[in-house]
């Protein structure tokens, strides 16, 4: 993949990540979140693509927790959903849903659902800002919530939504030339969709597309 070499290395510790971090990103309500005129311009969206999806879609909110876990190296945390889901079945994702009526902010309803999905307990979590809206085929809007979590937290899956919660070191992740473009297709229209293999495991679609916008947040020049 082409791009601009990360700041200072791959390898931040975990005062370094958050430093960064609160430099460039904001717990504010983030832009495009309930605007129907609003188009999310990720790096290399078909905007074409982007612009169809956007606009044939009621506006439907939801957020995911971005967990970096603050080990010597910095991981980040996955969860594999149960194949019986009938959206993003099977799929790597962050932990997360649907935004709902008595969650104060994105935030607030990303660490909810990763009480309910995995256990995590909040107190382990601190919150560091917002990536940027993505909006996906299925009309939701989502919301990434990026967050450092401390070591001694467990992780109990709930067996009705995940089958799996893994760990993937940061520094692969925000390697640039592990991000690759795939071709995939939306109501006819060809599209391509980020991937990122990690072993046996492949983080695809909207998960690798946060991946890389937290690469262009945090890393990119």
């Amino acid at each position: 993949m082409t791009g601009n070499a990360p700041l200072s290395g791959l390898h931040l510790s975990a005062p370094e990540f958050v430093s960064r971090a609160a430099a460039r990103l904001s717990l504010d309500p983030p832009q495009g979140l309930t605007d129907p005129d609003f188009v999310p311009r990720h790096d290399d969206d078909d905007p074409a693509v982007m612009a169809a999806i956007a606009a044939m879609r009621s506006i439907r909110t939801s957020a995911v927790l971005v967990p970096i876990i603050a080990r010597r190296e910095l991981t980040v945390l996955f969860t594999q959903r149960t194949s019986h889901l009938r959206d993003h079945s099977g799929q790597v994702c962050f932990p997360g849903g649907k935004i709902d009526d008595v969650d104060a902010n994105p935030a607030s309803a990303a660490l909810r659902e990763a009480e309910e999905e995995i256990a995590l307990d909040r107190r382990f979590v601190e919150p560091l800002g917002y990536l940027d809206v993505h909006i996906v085929p299925s009309g939701y809007r989502i919301v990434p919530t990026l967050a450092l979590v401390r070591e001694g937290f467990s992780v109990h899956i709930s067996r009705a939504e995940v089958v799996d919660a893994f760990e993937v070191p940061l520094a692969f992740l925000m390697a640039s030339e592990n991000h690759r473009r795939e071709r995939a297709e939306w109501n006819g229209l060809p599209t391509r969709v980020y991937a990122i293999s990690f072993g046996d495991r492949t983080i695809w679609g909207v998960t690798a597309g946060i991946i890389r916008n937290l690469w262009e947040q945090i890393y990119r020049a």
